[in-house]
């Protein structure tokens, strides 16, 4: 009972991001607003705007993961679960990487991720003003298109047609700034090393988001420019040496999303409509991916990488669901939202919110299943399907593009077409069968939820079956073929209107159902959502500053903490993990089965040396492959997980259960020289 005591009374100063300025060592903090000052006096530090300056400008946008630069010559650390897509697209049945790892011997052996793009942070500016000046007066989807419009000319402005550059702008606390992020751009990215998959999550989904872990989760790859390896002077110094506990770190990294500042209002809607509806159709996809894997070596190779991604969905639901079910946790949000509207001026933003939750809790299902977008869940619009997604966005691009730029979808305008571009016209395999599970899946869980009744139901399946269905436009589609694809874009509205692939017929036949919803969404919830949101902004910089930190939009933040383990209920644990710890958990039975390199290598390999550690850092998903610094903004390591406690970090920071999980670069430099021999990487890295 002391422990659970010790918990309860622990964490009540964790959760008071939803308001107050933030705690102990809470926040993923924007570059352009650290507390510089905070952080040297919580670590016994001395850093200062320089050493700012070279983490942003070494750190580096991966997709939907983080990573850092390394060398001069454009060598940069990730995950191996964020070079996962790319492994599977050079890999084919009959050489498979996740199984062999991929190990080319030097820089021309080097392959490229089809589709892949890193950007490095540049600028920051300031344009809250113009946006939100731009909608004054107006109401509904008048009012969120008109700061839409207004963010797509300014990142026009920018970065004009500049290929090396991408412009972004940012809307931080949920409205109430917008900024302007400028951004290195390097479309040419290449895979430079990747150890095998069961080296990179050995313990498998059993060892998923928990502690302690003996993963090699690490991957280089490489940006390129005008054909070579590109000049990146400012790098991250790479420390090989043996971490220490309670040494103070830095991560920085791209923070998927987080739901801090939401009202207890929005999060019941998370609580009772968005997550136990992601939750139960996900399982069932996990289900039928699994079965699938089941029949064969070419379909366990195939279902690999979407069975992990829909594994680490669920688990982050779980925990995420216990927290918000969890009284005492919820009983600190109120507390920290009492405190906040006790300050505030008017009540009105918290009204409005909650007047909308109704409209939200009605359309949630819809338009999650028909647009996606909602930016509270997690299901996604065709399952996931590659094919129906290149077929929406042919279809919406010749639509859109036919308009004026600040007319169109936000996602279409100028300033974003180049992206769009190059996601859709990248080489990569399409799997017919896995095509035709992920849209069974969507088919039938859409009628499941939106009932045999609903009138959308009569574009999406007809009299067919979502058996009939998905066989027949995956079975007659040519989408999968670049070519097609790049005809159709260059074709226009004209060619988009004259194909007989039944894909681009299915996704015109649907289209209008889900621009309707999407507009009932934005009109009766993103709008007011934003409105109110705006307000209680304002309210929050009145009542606290600007000691208060944004909720986290995949843009990069850093934050701080130490080495060190867990001593509460539920998780306690050392803050390391060794070689000697890997070779007793192996037991040779799946998932603890070591690769052949590592178990002919151990003979070579320190025992002692340490392969992953936890850190008191505040992360979320897409934090993974953030590099972790020492003080001296050496990189001494990649986030790659969290524990299961660590997931109602979604809502609330609490330093006591918080725990990044982290790849050393100690066990990176074990792997490259005892285990893969990758030795001319290790002479880049400058490790003897």
């Amino acid at each position: 009972m002391r422990h659970l005591a010790f918990f309860a009374s622990a964490a009540v100063l964790a959760f008071a991001a939803s308001a107050a300025p933030a705690s102990a060592e809470e926040g993923m903090w924007t570059y352009d607003n650290f507390p510089i000052a905070k952080a040297n006096e919580q670590l016994g530090t001395n850093i200062d705007q320089g050493f700012l300056d070279h983490l942003r400008l070494s750190s580096v946008k991966f997709g939907g993961c983080s990573a850092g630069l390394i060398s001069g010559e454009g060598l940069i650390m990730t995950n191996n679960h964020c070079v996962a897509t790319c492994v599977a697209n050079l890999s084919t049945p009959q050489k498979q990487y996740a199984e062999t790892g991929f190990l080319p011997r030097s820089r021309e052996e080097e392959e490229k991720c089809q589709g892949s793009t890193a950007e490095i942070l540049t600028d920051i500016t300031d344009v809250t003003e113009r946006v939100n000046k731009a909608a004054e007066g107006l109401e509904g989807q008048a009012f969120t298109r008109a700061k839409e419009a207004e963010a797509a000319r300014i990142e026009s402005e920018a970065c004009g047609n500049d290929p090396k550059v991408r412009c972004q702008v940012v809307s931080l606390y949920r409205g109430g700034q917008f900024k302007l992020y400028k951004f290195r751009k390097y479309d040419d990215v290449r895979l430079a090393w990747a150890p095998e998959d069961r080296a990179a999550t050995f313990g498998g989904d059993l060892d998923n988001f928990s502690f302690p872990r003996y993963a090699i989760d690490a991957a280089f790859i490489r940006v390129y420019e005008d054909g070579k390896p590109a000049l990146t002077p400012t790098h991250f110094k790479w420390n090989g040496e043996r971490p220490v506990e309670g040494t103070p770190i830095f991560l920085s990294g791209n923070p998927g999303s987080t739901q801090r500042l939401l009202t207890q209002a929005q999060l019941m809607t998370i609580r009772d409509v968005v997550l136990p509806m992601d939750q139960l159709i996900a399982s069932e996809l996990r289900g039928r991916l699994i079965r699938y894997s089941e029949e064969g070596e070419e379909q366990a190779f195939i279902a690999m990488d979407p069975i992990v991604g829909i594994e680490n969905t669920y688990k982050r639901g779980r925990g995420r669901m216990a927290a918000l079910i969890d009284p005492a946790f919820m009983a600190m949000k109120a507390e920290a939202e009492a405190d906040f509207r006790a300050r505030a001026t008017s009540q009105e933003p918290w009204l409005a919110l909650e007047a909308v939750q109704p409209i939200a809790r009605e359309l949630y299902a819809p338009m999650a299943l028909l647009e996606g977008g909602t930016g509270m869940g997690t299901t996604s619009v065709a399952g996931g399907s590659n094919l129906f997604s290149y077929a929406r966005t042919l279809v919406r691009a010749a639509q859109e593009r036919a308009k004026p730029s600040a007319e169109r979808l936000p996602e279409y305008s100028d300033s974003r077409l180049s992206g769009v571009q190059a996601r859709l016209f990248a080489e990569r395999p399409t799997y017919p069968e896995l095509e035709q599970i992920r849209l069974e899946w969507w088919l039938s869980k859409t009628r499941e939820w939106l009932t045999v009744d609903s009138p959308y139901m009569a574009a999406l399946l007809g009299k067919e079956s979502p058996e009939g269905v998905s066989a027949r436009l995956v079975e007659g589609s040519k989408l999968a073929d670049p070519a097609v694809r790049r005809a159709l874009w260059e074709g226009g509205l004209e060619a988009i209107m004259a194909s007989d692939d039944p894909m681009i017929q299915y996704a015109l036949r649907v289209d209008a159902d889900a621009r309707a919803i999407r507009s009932d969404w934005e009109n009766c919830v993103q709008a007011p959502t934003d409105k109110a949101s705006e307000q209680l902004s304002a309210a929050r910089f009145a009542a606290y500053g600007d000691a208060v930190y944004p909720d986290a939009t995949g843009t990069l933040r850093l934050t701080y903490g130490k080495i060190e383990g867990s001593d509460v209920p539920g998780q306690r644990f050392g803050a390391f993990t060794t070689f000697s710890g890997l070779w007793d958990r192996a037991t040779g039975a799946e998932p603890f089965v070591t690769t052949p390199r590592l178990q002919a290598a151990k003979d070579r390999i320190d025992p002692n040396a340490v392969m992953n550690m936890t850190v008191s850092t505040d992360t979320i998903g897409g934090s993974s492959g953030s590099p972790v610094l020492n003080a001296k903004g050496e990189i001494v390591g990649a986030n790659f997980d969290s524990t299961v406690l660590s997931q109602r970090n979604a809502y609330g920071y609490d330093r006591n259960t918080n725990r990044s999980v982290i790849v050393t670069t100690q066990a990176v430099t074990v792997a490259l020289r005892d285990v893969y021999q990758m030795d001319h990487l290790l002479e880049e890295l400058g490790v003897r």
